[in-house]
């Protein structure tokens, strides 16, 4: 089966993810996909593949040559992002594209402009997946787990091509930052691995943002609006003059390459009560921390300035930069940019503006960096992939594979 067959099966199924329950996974769906999986795995041959408790699929090649080879791993996640429905997904393939605008869905109105998308510039020509205009795609990340699969069934059905122990895994809750949580290490049993699960063909990314996460809790006095002069302290209010002593610089909207950001991702409640929830983002320990205590800072004086606890404030880590790991055993990176090379792909390392799987596993003591998927505009209804792009991608997987690499 073509990589982009499927993916094009693979998108109709729902897998959206929840950061608000605390069930593993976060959303039941996800195991409807994983289970399918496994039995494509098994069906080309992996005979290990199977489903844990958590909803994370697994499965191993044995090495089909008697030489020394490292053992490597292949990683995607098979949630979608809960910033927009991943539900009936509806794909739809513009041949040789243009170049020109592309309309998604002409009733809603719902269009790509070039001028606005400049990531299709890069793939004018190519054959593109794009979406009806009222959901995500879900080439973040089906597209990395078709690309993984129908890498699989190469190595199996072509055993000229000698490679050492595979291993594979798709994770769940990857866009709720869940997803190396019960990573089974001891099963998965890898020298290094990769995550596919990033956008350019020629990116081999090792470096990401540190992160966290804020929940800023504002505890208001509710009092009858007819009577409320100097009693009612309005939690909403005060929600809006904490978020006014962030840098306003540090809005996402005004970063790019290495510039943090906090990112306001929700905010609720009424007068009595009103919540915030913000994420953090910083390349550099140092700038983090800073980013950390203007928090701090703008909880501190607001209970000052109020006489009182207004103010509740709990942050916690989410990941760390990987970068300062994998310098010291650049394997992985190099056998990726080796691959690249033999297919006539200048490499290019970037500074991810995001997180992976990858991040925590490195962490975990598995050497995890980053690879493209031939997709692009993540997380909304103007999210596409490019034939093409994925078809080298999947190259790009067996050639990392393979003993020549």
């Amino acid at each position: 089966m073509k990589t982009e067959e499927r993916f094009l099966k693979y998108v109709q199924v729902d897998t959206e993810s929840d950061p608000y329950t605390e069930t593993t996974p976060s959303t039941m769906k996800q195991k409807d996909l994983g289970k399918q999986l496994v039995e494509e795995m098994k069906a080309i041959g992996i005979e290990d593949a199977m489903i844990d408790e958590y909803g994370r699929v697994y499965g191993s090649i044995p090495a089909n040559t008697d030489m020394a080879c490292e053992s490597i791993g292949f990683i995607a996640h098979m949630d979608t992002s809960p910033d927009c429905s991943g539900k009936d997904v509806k794909p739809r393939i513009v041949k040789n594209y243009d170049g020109s605008l592309i309309v998604l869905n002409e009733a809603l109105k719902v269009s790509m402009e070039p001028k606005e998308f400049p990531a299709l510039g890069q793939y004018i020509g190519d054959d593109l997946i794009v979406t009806d205009g009222t959901t995500l795609l879900g080439a973040d990340d089906k597209a990395g787990v078709a690309e993984i699969m129908t890498m699989a069934e190469t190595l199996l059905t072509h055993p000229e091509i000698k490679h050492g122990r595979i291993a594979i895994a798709f994770t769940c809750d990857e866009e709720v930052g869940r997803g190396a949580d019960d990573f089974d290490l001891k099963r998965f049993a890898c020298d290094y691995a990769y995550t596919v699960d990033g956008g350019d063909i020629d990116c081999i990314d090792y470096e990401n943002f540190n992160a966290a996460a804020a929940v800023v809790t504002v505890h208001g006095k509710s009092i009858h609006p007819g009577s409320s002069k100097n009693k009612m302290v309005n939690a909403i209010l005060v929600a809006y003059e904490f978020h006014n002593c962030l840098n306003v610089f540090e809005n996402p909207a005004c970063t790019e390459g290495y510039d943090g950001f906090n990112h306001m991702t929700e905010i609720n409640g009424g007068c009595e009560k009103a919540v915030m929830h913000y994420i953090i983002r910083n390349h550099d320990e140092e700038k983090m921390a800073h980013q950390k205590a203007e928090f701090e800072n703008a909880r501190d004086f607001l209970n000052k300035k109020y006489g009182y606890e207004i103010i509740e404030l709990a942050i916690s880590d989410s990941y760390a930069n990987m970068r300062q790991c994998i310098e010291k055993d650049m394997r992985c990176v190099d056998r990726a940019k080796a691959a690249m090379l033999s297919l006539g792909i200048t490499p290019r390392s970037t500074a991810i503006r995001g997180g992976t799987d990858g991040a925590r596993l490195t962490y975990d003591g598995l050497n995890c960096p980053n690879l493209g998927t031939g997709g692009a505009n993540y997380h909304g209804k103007y999210e596409f992939a490019s034939i093409q792009a994925m078809n080298k991608i999947t190259e790009l997987l067996v050639k990392i594979a393979s003993v020549e690499a």
